[in-house]
């Protein structure tokens, strides 16, 4: 017989209460029981970085962390970075820049870019490529990921969303 835990956290803005069992990790949590599934499984191992959401501000792999431990705590997916109607500027980056291929390790590298900008605006190469260290990507070899984000720190303005008609 399972049990549960009740939980309470903040969510991209919003507040959520759920019934969680104590070892369910946050990544699965995000995913499976709210269907924020921007933040992607990689490794369950901490390697990769895809499942790197924002705690209270700061970039964390969220396969490591239970989601009892966020409770009380406020937690930022990549589907809360942005709007509707304007993209975060480290989304506008990998848009304009070209730093994405297939996509699969984008979220995670975007979480870990937005969150170095917010706590150091006008990163060196280096600390760029620091960053995001801990975020693995099999097909772009990084070069358009930096670029990307040395973008983003020069353009820290939010960017409206192009509606195609």
């Amino acid at each position: 017989m399972a049990t549960t835990q009740r939980i309470t956290l903040t969510v991209n803005g919003e507040t959520v209460t759920r019934e969680v069992e104590p070892r369910q990790l946050l990544v699965y949590f995000l995913r499976d029981t709210l269907g924020l599934t921007g933040t992607h499984v990689g490794c369950d191992t901490t390697q990769c970085g895809a499942c790197t959401v924002h705690l209270n501000g700061q970039a964390v792999k969220s396969c490591t962390i239970l989601a009892v431990q966020a409770d009380g705590q406020t937690v930022t997916t990549i589907e809360g970075l942005g709007s509707e109607t304007h993209l975060h500027p480290v989304q506008e980056g990998f848009r304009l820049k070209h730093g994405l291929q297939c996509g699969y390790c984008t979220p995670g590298m975007i979480m870990s870019a937005a969150a170095l900008l917010a706590s150091n605006p006008h990163p060196t190469e280096e600390e760029i490529r620091r960053a995001i260290d801990g975020n693995l990507c099999r097909c772009t070899g990084y070069i358009k990921i930096v670029e990307a984000i040395a973008w983003a720190a020069e353009h820290p303005e939010p960017v409206p969303v192009e509606v195609q008609s």
